[in-house]
């Protein structure tokens, strides 16, 4: 550019020398103009696929993340699992030599204890009946003939009362009737035969 400012210096006189260099200065502006308008127009294109790109890949990044972190929780959650069964087995083996009963052991004695309570109530509903009726059977045994509503066949002649023992007399006397208590279960089982009997 130089050169043609030189040879046109020397062929144009100073009036044309100052239009050429106007004229080359506004040719050199337009076209940075153009150039700041063409980069305007493609550096918003730019961007905005450069921001797309940035998405996607924040997408895929964040996918990758998650799965990981899945597989590593899972993992951790399996590991911990089997600690924890490796544990609740060796408490369980120690309490079980120290004689301490398990779970399962507890659970089996309370069916036991809730079936022996079951036998027991059937034996004092079934044992209960029969007792009180004996007992209330001995003290009617033992009165007086003349307590009855129906005529008693007549008694042989008493004799006098210094032929009679005198041990009689106190067993002639009847026994007062007394009320029947409760029946408890302890009772239940005194009324059970046992095998020395």
């Amino acid at each position: 550019m130089g050169k043609k400012l030189k040879e046109l210096a020397g062929d144009v006189s100073e009036n044309e020398l100052a239009s050429t260099v106007k004229e080359s200065a506004q040719q050199i502006w337009l076209a940075g103009l153009g150039a700041f308008a063409k980069a305007q127009e493609e550096g918003g294109k730019v961007f905005e696929a450069l921001v797309k790109e940035g998405e996607s890949i924040q997408a895929r990044t964040r996918k990758m993340t998650d799965e990981r972190i899945a597989q590593v929780a899972g993992k951790a959650s399996g590991t911990w699992d089997r600690l924890e069964q490796v544990f609740e087995d060796r408490v369980a083996r120690a309490l079980g030599s120290l004689g301490v009963p398990s779970k399962q052991d507890i659970e089996r004695l309370s069916r036991r204890v809730v079936e022996l309570s079951a036998a027991v109530q059937a034996l004092t509903e079934g044992k209960a009946a029969p007792k009180a009726a004996a007992r209330a059977a001995k003290p009617a045994a033992q009165e007086p003939a003349s307590t009855t509503d129906e005529p008693a066949e007549k008694a042989p002649a008493r004799k006098p009362a210094s032929a009679r023992p005198a041990t009689r007399r106190a067993a002639a006397k009847p026994a007062a009737v007394k009320a029947v208590p409760p029946v408890t279960p302890a009772d239940v089982l005194n009324t059970i035969p046992q095998a020395s009997e």
